[in-house]
């Protein structure tokens, strides 16, 4: 009953994260801020230093967290800072929440995934940590390349043996890649979105 409980408050906990997302961006739509993304840049730079700080704090919380896909963050990033600022604020929220999910499944452990993920998605990556250094490679490639559930496969990490230098060496080294791509990739047809827009 506990599990179930909070189970449910942590998907309402989501539930209203992504609504005031929708929310604000119905606010910046009105405010002609998506677009342009001129507009977009100047409002963010009217926040000095806070914008900064409050968008990698946004990352690393939407990665212990998630409200929306990580790659709409990694968007958001580059749109508001610029592809070099951005990057930077991407990488650094999201290193810091990847490192906060770790260290959150390793105090609680098993438990914690099943109360915040699917049983199918436990089910399908559960093999990996069967050989803890088959784990360790192919943690290694998901989070070099944009393809798995990367935030819950921090948390699966966390519930291994893996060590706390193995599994930041892995993020701080891997993550770059896959953060540049999204932005790449994202960014383009974000571009292209609003030309179509305007």
């Amino acid at each position: 009953m506990t599990r179930s409980v909070n189970r449910t408050v942590f998907q309402a906990a989501s539930l209203f994260g992504l609504l005031l997302c929708i929310a604000a961006a119905v606010w910046a739509w009105n405010a002609g801020l998506l677009t342009s993304q001129e507009r977009m840049q100047a409002f963010v730079a009217s926040c000095g230093a806070a914008g900064g700080l409050l968008f990698v704090a946004f990352q690393a919380v939407q990665v212990v967290v998630p409200v929306l896909p990580g790659g709409l963050g990694c968007l958001a990033g580059v749109v508001l800072f610029g592809p070099a600022l951005g990057f930077v604020y991407n990488y650094v929220g999201i290193c810091i929440g990847s490192l906060l999910a770790f260290a959150v499944a390793r105090s609680c452990g098993r438990p914690l995934l099943r109360l915040l993920f699917s049983e199918k998605l436990l089910t399908k990556y559960s093999s990996w940590t069967e050989q803890n250094n088959r784990f360790a490679r192919l943690f290694a490639l998901a989070i070099f390349f944009p393809v798995a559930p990367d935030d819950f496969l921090c948390y699966l990490a966390g519930t291994t043996s893996m060590t706390w230098r193995r599994f930041t060496a892995i993020i701080l080294l891997g993550k770059p890649l896959s953060i540049a791509l999204y932005s790449l990739g994202l960014t383009v047809l974000f571009q292209q979105i609003v030309g179509w827009l305007a």
